[in-house]
């Protein structure tokens, strides 16, 4: 017996299904292949949007630091200023001290004593000389002692200076500058 279909509609109903299947399966795989492409485009978009920021910041980084190096440069200009200002100042506020000074030790100098070198160190003026006799090396010490910018004098050496005469002595001695009281509360007013 031969085989007759006797309903061809359904054969032709299937053709046209899977033809329907085909058309949508391709539109359903364009859509994804669309859908795809378009989001790799909105996340290359937003790398590109935030390799963008990032260098933005890497170069306001590089800008901020050549600002800051500039600041601790000028910091440190300002501090080497300061520290001049206040070597100046203080030579400024030591000039009288040391006139001062220097008048009393003029002034100290007995008959019969005579310096032969002088030299300070902070606060401390060592003397060397030569004295007519150890009575002249003692009125010396009473004479600083008792002086008004002048303190705490201390005999290191004497020795005996058959050069200078018979009685002649060169001594070593240190003595400490003092401001006297007056003097104190008007530099710091």
């Amino acid at each position: 017996m031969a085989h007759i279909n006797l309903l061809p509609w359904r054969e032709e109903r299937r053709q046209e299904l899977k033809k329907d299947f085909l058309v949508t399966s391709g539109l359903v795989l364009l859509l994804a292949v669309g859908l795809v492409l378009l989001g790799d485009r909105i996340v290359n978009g937003q790398i590109e949007n935030q390799k963008a920021r990032n260098q933005y910041l890497v170069d306001n980084i590089k800008i901020l630091d050549e600002q800051v190096a500039e600041i601790r440069e000028l910091e440190k200009k300002r501090n080497q200023l300061l520290d001049r200002m206040r070597v100046i100042q203080e030579l400024q506020g030591n000039r009288p001290i040391i006139v001062r000074v220097l008048d009393q030790l003029v002034r100290t100098v007995p008959d019969g004593v005579f310096y032969t070198n002088l030299q300070t160190n902070d606060k401390t003026i060592s003397i060397r000389g030569v004295a007519e006799s150890n009575n002249r090396v003692s009125s010396l010490m009473r004479r600083l002692a008792a002086s008004d910018w002048l303190a705490n004098p201390n005999l290191d050496a004497v020795r005996a200076a058959p050069e200078f005469g018979d009685q002649a002595n060169t001594f070593n001695l240190t003595v400490q500058i003092q401001a006297p009281e007056s003097e104190k509360k008007s530099g710091e007013g």
